[in-house]
């Protein structure tokens, strides 16, 4: 059996939403070939229904759940069948809760077979590197990380005609090493003693050293992606690496006017984070050879993901079970969009703005986020990565998947599913 989540988004009070051809694509990524899908709503106010379409006919009848037969991969639906979500109470981000249950084809490739191929390239790259610089990033990236970066270029590899399952790993590779340069330089501005759990480089090697590996993978992975031989694909990475470097020195300068607003953080944010999932995808997209228009739209979706994601990184600051020490985004005066929105409260916003405008002490850091949760801000910036998440959701609304459109929703749904 397999579960998955579909989002339903909706933008009016009442609305037939036609979801026939998304639970298709779904069937067919699961590889089903004969069973049963279940669906079941997961608010009394959206029922399903399977109706004629565009919802006329002389009856309706709402369900709060139904199944649909599946035979030789295919729905099984009547000629002028379509299964409809029927908002009730909009407009809203609707969910629905999917089962699909009975015998599946062997699928030779899914995302994860194509980590394990990004996971031996890692280890294959590391290997021939120098023991200074290859010690300190071995345990980076041995010691886990999401991979969400890879992912994204490993999906949106597959939506052209020129996929290859190698050369797209060596992609993602050279994308997390990228990201994991990004982790070096970053713990030493930030003078972090872990990441991960454990020593970073600057905190066990020294400073000079952390320079020094976060230099030679940046200039390793750029070497990777030119030997591709895909100019499309340099100039997208090239650009993404210009956009951390420029969002990195705006980061640090910034915290001068500490806690900034709503611009300033979009500024840093998009180059900070989302450049490099935005890359992620579009290059992607690019060394499979994809359509002009499946590339621009899969660059939306990175985008919005990646700010999507740093909101929620945001809120795990608040969260002892995050594995992230409380409070020290608050500590290293990292620009945040919960105390942005702290600080335009009526009630506490310029206690919270006194406070951050000098050095913190332990116990005014707790004060700082007792006050954040008191204004609701965790809640504010919760609900916007949903939405943001939702925005690039809708970006591949218009855009033939091949399939992968469960992986890509399950990617961006893991961006937010962290800070419920």
């Amino acid at each position: 059996m397999i579960t998955r989540r579909l989002d339903v988004p909706t933008s009016h009070a009442t609305q037939f939403v036609d979801i026939t051809s998304r639970l298709q694509e779904e069937v067919t990524a699961a590889g089903l070939l004969d069973g049963r899908l279940h669906l079941q709503s997961l608010h009394t106010t959206l029922g399903l229904t399977l109706h004629q379409n565009h919802g006329d006919g002389p009856t309706l009848l709402l369900l709060p759940a139904c199944t649909v037969l599946v035979e030789s991969g295919r729905l099984v639906l009547g000629r002028r069948q379509s299964v409809y979500a029927v908002e009730q109470d909009g407009p809203r981000l609707r969910q629905l809760a999917l089962q699909l249950d009975g015998n599946f084809a062997d699928r030779p490739e899914s995302g994860r077979a194509g980590l394990d191929l990004v996971e031996l390239e890692l280890t294959r790259q590391l290997l021939v590197d120098p023991v200074a610089v290859q010690g300190p990033m071995r345990r980076l990236v041995e010691a886990g990380g999401k991979r969400l970066r890879p992912m994204l270029a490993v999906l949106a590899s597959r939506l052209g005609a020129a996929h290859d399952p190698l050369r797209a790993a060596v992609l993602a590779a050279a994308l997390e090493l990228i990201h994991d340069a990004t982790l070096v330089h970053d713990d030493y501005v930030d003078e972090a003693a872990t990441r991960r759990g454990l020593p970073t480089v600057a905190a066990r090697e020294g400073a000079a050293r952390a320079v020094a590996v976060g230099d030679y993978y940046f200039a390793k992975a750029t070497r990777m992606i030119a030997e591709l031989g895909n100019a499309d694909v340099t100039t997208t990475i090239a650009d993404a690496v210009e956009a951390i470097c420029l969002s990195q020195m705006d980061d640090v300068r910034l915290r001068g006017s500490y806690p900034g607003d709503y611009a300033m953080y979009l500024r840093v944010v998009r180059g900070k984070t989302a450049a490099l999932f935005s890359a992620a995808c579009r290059s992607g997209a690019q060394l499979g050879g994809a359509r002009p228009d499946v590339v621009e739209r899969l660059t939306r979706f990175g985008d919005l993901l990646g700010i999507a994601f740093q909101m929620a990184d945001d809120l795990l600051d608040y969260s002892p079970s995050s594995g992230k020490p409380v409070g020290q985004d608050i500590r290293q005066r990292v620009v945040s969009l919960p105390l942005i929105y702290a600080t335009e409260d009526p009630a506490c916003g310029r206690r919270v703005h006194d406070l951050l405008a000098g050095p913190l002490d332990e116990e005014q850091v707790r004060e700082v986020q007792e006050l954040v949760v008191r204004t609701g801000a965790l809640d504010r910036v919760g609900e916007e990565a949903r939405g943001l998440v939702a925005a690039a959701l809708r970006e591949l609304d218009e855009v033939e998947l091949d399939g992968v459109r469960p992986e890509l929703t399950d990617l961006a749904q893991a961006a937010v599913d962290r800070i419920r």
